[in-house]
């Protein structure tokens, strides 16, 4: 069997198993958001915060108390980095330098995971697992959270409250992340990843040398990595690294988890606004997108163009043997179409073509189908831009599930959509335009543009993977990274979560014959469209310096 119908066959598994979780996962999601009795860990930790689990909150107070929680992780974790000299298991190393730090703490609490150090060599057991580790699961909560408090919106009828940020964050972490993470750990460690608190090792080489081999425990941080979406990989290399990584399956597991969440939230939403058909209509447009994204690249990497393919005879280099190529591609389509930006391949190593499909699906918001809570919420979004463009079509006004969409919601939507490109656009030109920005650029032409390029939509869509030839450990690219991630993180939220409380607060209209059946393939389609239209006309000049011009020549 050759690695490419293999690549194949695991990709079709893959299908299938997201296929198959996707009911109960769904259903299981919308019975814990909906719940009103808490557990007996859940009320200790209610108490430990001094919080009413149980107060309904205006959009206002849910933002504020998730700004608030957000803003204080962001300052303890830049405080373990600065003091981890002095901590436990700090195996030697010193704090973390101050804008590398700021840069790292603000990347966790956004959900971005961007490294601009190599873990093995800079960070110490404690931090990343009272740190990095802690921050995977709340970062991960809060974006389902916000999520859940957008469903409840178009769920409630003359309502100001959304729920409770404090509960729909625990739940999250408690009865949904941890459980599945456990069981992922614990998958991974039967697999072969690394788990536990040894000094590292030291060998000596075939050549005559010695090497220090680092372990940790990698298994549980490789679980939740990859389920929050987060995309911080232990060691350098990522999901590349054996120790992460080691085997075929392994992999097939980590795209898994990456995915299953995503792919099973709009099922959670159709339940909750007790309309599945609903659900069924968002998660075609995003299982559709992905597919496609997912196709571009296995087809471009082993049959497209560029240096790297000339040279090999195929687009190998950058890539682990032991995956293949196809899979390979896939993990790449996957980890940004999720914001995940864990990386089992080096994505600048991809052809021209090839490596403008993992930049496309960051561009294109990641919504197919998005991070944790992220992807549902950022395709929400759309949905009500699409509805708005068919009503502008038809001369009606336009309505989604049962909500009028008026000039306030559509006002907000706008700002949602303007907010990333630019952050993007603006950060990129600042980087190519300054001699400080250009010095980093280690590849001319139109792949070092791509490179910025990648850099600034990973941060602004709290992506997180990275084209390799950008040397990004900066005081420049730390700082202005650090601003992309936590305003592309934090001003959709509180978007989103205007919208949610605008919508709350209006009655259901009801259905009538002129009403846009946003259940059925026109409308899947129009969504489709409306993701992709959106991300051309906002991106194509920009892609046709990069990328393109690399892929054609």
């Amino acid at each position: 069997m050759s690695a490419t119908t293999a690549g194949l066959i695991q990709i079709g598994v893959l299908i299938a198993a997201l296929a198959l979780i996707h009911l109960p996962l769904g259903d299981y999601m919308a019975r814990v958001y909906s719940g009103t009795k808490h557990s007996r860990v859940e009320r200790a930790v209610y108490r430990l915060g001094g919080v009413n689990p149980d107060a309904d909150m205006r959009w206002s107070v849910y933002l504020r108390s998730l700004l608030a929680f957000s803003v204080v992780s962001i300052l303890v974790l830049f405080g373990l980095q600065r003091l981890q000299g002095a901590l436990p298991w700090s195996l030697g190393f010193d704090g973390v330098p101050p804008y590398q730090a700021l840069n790292t703490a603000v990347s966790f609490v956004t959900n971005t995971n961007w490294q601009s150090y190599s873990g093995e060599a800079t960070m110490g057991y404690f931090v990343q697992m009272s740190g990095l580790a802690l921050q995977n699961f709340v970062s991960a909560a809060v974006g389902m959270a916000v999520a859940i408090a957008l469903v409840r919106g178009f769920a409630r009828s003359r309502s100001d409250g959304l729920g409770n940020f404090w509960t729909d964050m625990v739940r999250g972490t408690f009865r949904i992340l941890l459980p599945i993470a456990f069981v992922a750990a614990a998958l991974l460690l039967i697999g072969g990843v690394v788990q536990n608190l040894a000094d590292p090792t030291t060998v000596e080489t075939l050549a005559g040398g010695t090497q220090s081999i680092p372990g940790g425990p990698i298994a549980t941080q490789e679980a939740i990595k990859e389920l929050g979406t987060n995309g911080g990989g232990f060691f350098n290399a990522n999901s590349a690294h054996p120790f992460e990584n080691p085997q075929a399956w392994t992999n097939l597991l980590e795209i898994f988890l990456l995915l299953c969440i995503p792919f099973s939230l709009p099922r959670t939403f159709g339940k909750l606004i007790g309309d599945t058909k609903q659900g069924y209509a968002i998660v075609a447009a995003m299982a559709i997108l992905w597919i496609a994204a997912v196709t571009a690249a296995v087809v471009f990497e082993t049959q497209g163009n560029g240096p790297a393919f000339q040279a090999a005879g195929a687009a190998v280099e950058g890539k682990e043997t032991r995956f293949g190529i196809p899979i390979s591609a896939t993990f790449a389509a996957s980890t940004t179409s999720t914001s995940t930006g864990a990386v089992n391949s080096f994505h600048s190593s991809f052809t021209g073509l090839g490596g403008g499909v993992p930049l496309v699906n960051m561009m294109l918001g990641e919504v197919t189908p998005g991070g944790v809570g992220a992807g549902l919420y950022g395709m929400l979004v759309l949905a009500v831009l699409a509805v708005f463009l068919a009503g502008l079509m038809v001369g009606r006004t336009p309505e989604y599930l049962r909500k009028k969409i008026r000039a306030r919601e559509i006002k907000l939507v706008a700002l949602y959509v303007l907010v990333v490109p630019t952050l993007l656009l603006s950060g990129a030109a600042v980087a190519m335009a300054t001699e400080t920005g250009r010095a980093s650029i280690l590849n001319g032409g139109p792949h070092g543009l791509s490179e910025v390029l990648y850099a600034f939509a990973s941060a602004s869509n709290n992506n997180g993977s990275a084209f390799a030839g950008l040397n990004a450990n900066t005081d420049f690219y730390n700082i202005a990274l650090a601003v992309c991630m936590f305003l592309g993180r934090f001003l959709p939220i509180a978007l989103a979560l205007a919208l949610a409380g605008s919508l709350a607060r209006q009655p259901h209209t009801p259905v009538t014959e002129g009403t846009l059946p946003t259940h059925r393939a026109l409308f899947v389609t129009l969504l489709g469209g409306t993701v992709l239209v959106i991300g051309a006309l906002t991106y194509f000049p920009a892609l046709a310096l990069g990328p393109l011009a690399e892929g054609l020549v």
